[in-house]
């Protein structure tokens, strides 16, 4: 899945973000910047979750919102790929606080829940 974001107004370069596999995670593109910010993702094909693992935006982009650009994409791609979300990433699972749109989704971690529980 691939969403073509614009970030704002001005001079402003567009903003793309988009699941890559290969890489395990969602990114964050600015175009002529590259990647500005990523979330990790595992897979848990047996269960049938996607535990999400870490998010981060590039500093010099903070106070623009990217990071719930980010969780959104991320819910929403989860969501319509038909997957449980386990929320591992402390900016996601305080994004969940507030937007409960994806509360049907939710698998909360086991206080044990590890990536490296499930090696696929």
């Amino acid at each position: 899945m691939d969403a073509g974001q614009n970030g704002g107004a001005g001079a402003e370069a567009p903003l793309r973000v988009m699941n890559v596999p290969e890489r395990r995670r969602y990114e964050l593109v600015e175009e002529g910047a590259g990647t500005i910010g990523f979330t990790d993702y595992r897979l848990r094909p047996s269960s049938n979750q996607i535990l999400l693992l870490h998010t981060e935006v590039n500093r010099a982009y903070s106070g623009r919102g990217l990071g719930a650009q980010l969780a959104r994409f991320a819910l929403d791609d989860a969501g319509a790929s038909g997957l449980r979300i386990v929320p591992l990433c402390p900016y996601i699972a305080t994004y969940l606080r507030t937007h409960h749109e994806w509360d049907h989704l939710i698998d909360k971690p086991a206080t044990s829940a590890r990536p490296e529980a499930d090696p696929s």
